[in-house]
């Protein structure tokens, strides 16, 4: 009896450890998913490397991995679709720009602000930092980043999704937008593709299908890849880090890699 006793709680401590190792893993391991898309404005290839909703996340000192992964895509820019802060503290805010700066040595960073960044009064001082550390920060505005024309609406515009005429001719341009849910009235506004994040993949995925998502609700349908909206194609990434929800279940931190090709 007492060897029995023994088997089931080693048993059970090795249960524990592998649920501990699998949380952890869909925590922290970062996985790439790549899209081709073609569009008659494209010239030649290009590589965008989409970064989403890293909430003051680290991967390993500094971002290493993180900074790793983006270098081995190889991308002629780099897209940073808002809440790459949590909250408005010291260590937020050094690893946020710590980042940026680490990418920026990679490639161009166009930024866009997500609902996180303006929750707090101190925006316009971590904007010029970002600026300081290499990335152009698209806030209602149009620029060309890289080679790349891109538009960004502000997190505090992008609240309810008003486009208000960032740029004369939206054809040719990409649009990054925090929430995906607004993708109606991108369309409407004529962009031919947006980047967006915000819905953190569902938080936890079953399969394959998220279980909610801030101006969702419950089983989202945007939450995660490609989809189209008339002749606009919406990208979205399930981010990197957690906000509300502790920890991913089946939704590992994403990497999204965009190749644009000529139609």
């Amino acid at each position: 009896m007492t060897a029995l006793w023994i088997a089931l709680g080693a048993g059970g401590a090795a249960a524990a450890m592998l649920i501990a190792l699998f949380l952890w893993f869909s925590d922290n391991s970062i996985v790439k998913t790549r899209y081709v898309l073609s569009f008659p404005w494209i010239k030649s290839p290009v590589t965008i490397v989409q970064i989403s909703d890293l909430h003051g996340k680290t991967f390993g000192r500094d971002n290493k991995k993180l900074i790793e992964k983006t270098a081995s895509a190889a991308p002629d820019v780099i897209a940073v679709t808002g809440d790459i802060i949590h909250k408005y503290t010291r260590k937020n805010i050094t690893a946020a720009v710590k980042a940026v700066s680490a990418l920026s040595a990679i490639a161009p960073v166009a930024y866009v602000s997500g609902n996180h960044e303006m929750r707090g009064i101190r925006y316009r001082t971590f904007k010029k930092q970002l600026e300081e550390a290499g990335a152009t920060v698209l806030d209602n505005a149009c620029r060309r980043v890289g080679g790349v024309w891109f538009a960004g609406l502000n997190g505090a515009c992008n609240k309810n999704g008003a486009v208000f005429n960032l740029c004369a001719d939206p054809s040719d341009k990409i649009l990054l937008a925090h929430m995906p849910h607004h993708v109606q009235r991108y369309a409407q506004a004529g962009f031919p593709l947006v980047l967006s994040g915000h819905a953190h993949g569902g938080q936890w995925r079953i399969f394959g299908r998220g279980i909610y998502a801030p101006g969702q609700g419950l089983f989202p349908k945007l939450t995660s890849g490609v989809h189209a909206c008339g002749k606009t194609k919406l990208v979205i990434s399930r981010g990197l880090g957690n906000s509300k929800f502790p920890l991913r279940l089946f939704n590992r931190p994403e990497l999204v890699i965009l190749t644009l090709t000529p139609e």
